[in-house]
């Protein structure tokens, strides 16, 4: 499943957010999108889910136009897990994930989207909340709830905002590895903000450097993550060092 970009841009008023964005992620794998705050990685997620309609330039998804798409439809092809900030729901936890199944399914949910939401739970280690009010969970396992949605939803494409925000690095570990065997098990097109760069250059197939607005490298971590790309996107000094055949990033500080 493809996703093709062709100079999409967006403003918020008079403020330009998004400029000239070209770019197209084709087939299975796992794609981190990294940059610092406010340079449109978030907004970029919200226009190729339609939750944001660019200024200009086109989103394809499996060659066809975003906006073609009726939402039912989409959401069977798109999924997205936002960064879950809030308590959100009123719901238990079962309740929270059997609503990814939503694209699927008539007014009841039925016993194979309650299946499909158990075996994600325990997938991800978090079966023995389902009963549980979603408000009453930590951050991190609200984190976790909110990923079980949109797997639960079967998108062709899922996007995520952070996804392991919140989470201790042992279970920032499992998630992004859940991620990366996601996309190859399912033949899932994943693409998710990360903050994490080391996060992203241990597990990610692609990696999307953001700047100002624009796209400013597109290739593996070893061809992104650099310590002359991060001198220029990230205005701080790194040495990047090699382990398991990925680099590494050491951070000596702020230019």
């Amino acid at each position: 499943m493809k996703v093709s970009v062709d100079g999409v841009e967006f403003r918020y008023k008079s403020a330009s957010v998004l400029e000239g964005i070209t770019l197209e992620l084709d087939g299975a794998g796992l794609t981190s999108i990294i940059g610092p705050n406010g340079v449109g990685k978030t907004t970029f997620l919200h226009c190729i889910n339609r939750l944001l309609t660019p200024s200009s330039g086109t989103i394809l998804v499996d060659d066809v136009d975003v906006k073609e798409y009726k939402t039912r439809d989409l959401a069977k092809v798109v999924g997205y897990v936002p960064y879950s900030g809030s308590k959100g729901f009123p719901l238990t936890v079962l309740d929270t994930v059997v609503m990814g199944r939503h694209p699927y399914s008539t007014i009841r949910s039925t016993k194979k989207d309650v299946q499909a939401a158990y075996e994600t739970l325990d997938m991800l280690e978090i079966s023995e909340f389902a009963l549980r009010p979603f408000s009453d969970l930590s951050a991190g396992q609200r984190q976790k709830v909110m990923l079980a949605r949109g797997i639960v939803q079967e998108p062709r494409i899922l996007l995520l905002d952070e996804p392991t925000a919140n989470l201790d690095i042992k279970h920032q570990m499992e998630v992004t590895k859940i991620l990366l065997d996601l996309s190859r098990s399912k033949d899932m097109n994943i693409i998710m903000v990360s903050h994490d760069l080391n996060i992203a250059a241990k597990y990610s197939d692609r990696v999307v450097m953001m700047h100002q607005g624009k796209i400013f490298r597109v290739g593996t971590p070893a061809e992104v993550i650099t310590s002359e790309n991060l001198r220029t996107v990230y205005d701080v000094e790194a040495e990047i060092t090699e382990h398991c055949g990925r680099p590494y990033v050491l951070l000596n500080g702020p230019l």
